[in-house]
């Protein structure tokens, strides 16, 4: 048993070390150097299996590393969800909620009917300043030049639609 560990030994330490890598890579943000030197790591394996014992032993070797590599990101992300891992400080656990005060985007309706002056070409997104407050527009369907009066016509979300001012 001693002599198969030893002989297949640099299968045996790329495949566990690319779990390790590819484990650690789970906790990272971004997908950097632990994710691909695991990636890495494990087609190693299966190229030395396959070198080593053939194509049989090679997709058995390639079964095993999916099938164990699928466990370890489901047991890593139950214990984000559920587990100690939950409670540690890598986790984030604040919630940013309505009733505290957070609001995902201002009311823009405000602004709706008011008149300004564009600061920007609209073509058809661009600039506008009203009563001193610059505000993303957007014209609608027409192109707009710089410094020309408009009014703002409707709000759809952020989405502020003007219109060129008729000035009386």
């Amino acid at each position: 048993m001693l002599e198969l560990i030893v002989a297949n030994l640099p299968i045996i330490l790329c495949f566990l070390i690319g779990l390790v890598m590819l484990v650690i890579e789970v906790f990272m943000p971004g997908f950097g150097l632990p994710g691909i030197s695991g990636i890495a790591l494990e087609i190693i394996a299966v190229v030395l299996t396959y070198m080593s014992h053939g194509g049989i032993a090679a997709l058995g070797a390639t079964l095993i590393i999916l099938s164990v590599i699928a466990i370890l990101v489901s047991l890593a992300l139950r214990s984000v969800n559920s587990g100690r891992l939950s409670k540690s400080p890598i986790i984030l656990n604040d919630e940013e909620t309505a009733s505290e005060g957070y609001v995902a985007m201002k009311d823009m309706e405000v602004f709706l009917g008011k008149e300004g002056v564009t600061t920007t070409v609209l073509r058809p997104s661009g600039m506008a300043e009203f009563e001193g407050v610059k505000l993303n527009v957007v014209a609608d369907g027409e192109y707009i030049a710089k410094d020309v009066p408009v009014r703002i016509d409707h709000v759809e979300g952020a989405r502020i639609v003007v219109k060129k001012a008729v000035i009386s």
